[in-house]
């Protein structure tokens, strides 16, 4: 899969508002102790959503606080899931907001699906404020 087109320099086609969201699941992530929180521009790629946050935790247990983190940050910024899906395993939980699509993932699950590497070609959006 490849976001590119003509050697394009990494530019970001996310919206504004997706960008805003992607970094409040981000921030709510890390507060829950997330690694390897990352944000993917799937814009070009993808009709259904414009970012993938992609979070790990060290057992199933995490994953769930992480997931619950997320919701409660997005909710008091007037966000609800539309869906969310894997949460009886707590292995790998999707929490699909439109704009975003947040990937709580176990961190074995992380290493062995790789996400990262299938949109390697996307490019990173800035977490940092």
């Amino acid at each position: 899969m490849t976001c590119r087109t003509n050697h394009q320099e990494d530019r970001v086609a996310a919206t504004q508002i997706a960008i805003d969201l992607a970094k409040a699941a981000a921030a709510a992530a890390e507060d829950k102790l997330a690694s390897k929180v990352v944000a993917i521009d799937v814009s070009e790629q993808l009709a259904l959503t414009d970012i993938f946050v992609l979070a790990s935790a060290p057992n199933d247990r995490q994953v769930s606080a992480i997931v619950e983190g997320v919701e409660d940050r997005l909710r008091e910024l007037g966000v609800k899931p539309v869906r969310r899906e894997g949460e009886r395993d707590g292995r790998w939980v999707l929490i699909d907001f439109s704009d975003i699509v947040v990937h709580v993932q176990h961190e074995e699950e992380r290493d062995y699906y790789q996400l990262e590497r299938l949109w390697k070609d996307c490019p990173a959006i800035d977490l940092t404020a």
